[in-house]
């Protein structure tokens, strides 16, 4: 991420060692077009994960709305991804989120009845630099 760029409400890209780190505030168009992200994973994307996305559509809706049959599905499994979650729980009488990192499959396992009694929000997208590389 360059110096000149902050966290941005959720939009933002970030790198370690092993792992590509995505906000999940981008809009699918937003993300494509945002130089900051690495060409490979937004021509990967643009052909593969959100070709049937509405470009308004944010990366959180797309990930909170995929389902364990999709084909997409398999695209995250082979690039290890895993997703940020908060969950709402509540703990002697007060509601707090509590945030957890899962794989995209344990996030599709969900159904769309538990993700809202749970509170769900899908906070950021992290995937695998070498599975991403051997795509």
């Amino acid at each position: 991420m360059s110096e000149s760029r902050i966290y941005e409400d959720g939009k933002y890209c970030m790198q370690d060692t092993g792992n590509l780190y995505i906000g999940c505030k981008y809009s699918i168009a937003e993300l494509i077009e945002d130089e900051e992200i690495p060409f490979k994973f937004r021509l990967m994307s643009e052909r593969y994960l959100f070709d049937k996305n509405d470009p308004e559509d944010t990366l959180e809706t797309a990930l909170y709305y995929l389902e364990k049959t999709d084909f997409h599905t398999k695209i995250y499994k082979q690039l290890r991804a895993k997703v940020k979650i908060l969950i709402l729980q509540e703990k002697g009488g007060a509601k707090r989120y509590v945030t957890k990192q899962i794989p995209v499959q344990d996030l599709t396992a969900l159904s769309f009845e538990q993700k809202e009694k749970m509170g769900l929000i899908v906070q950021e997208l992290a995937i695998s630099k070498l599975a991403l590389m051997a795509f």
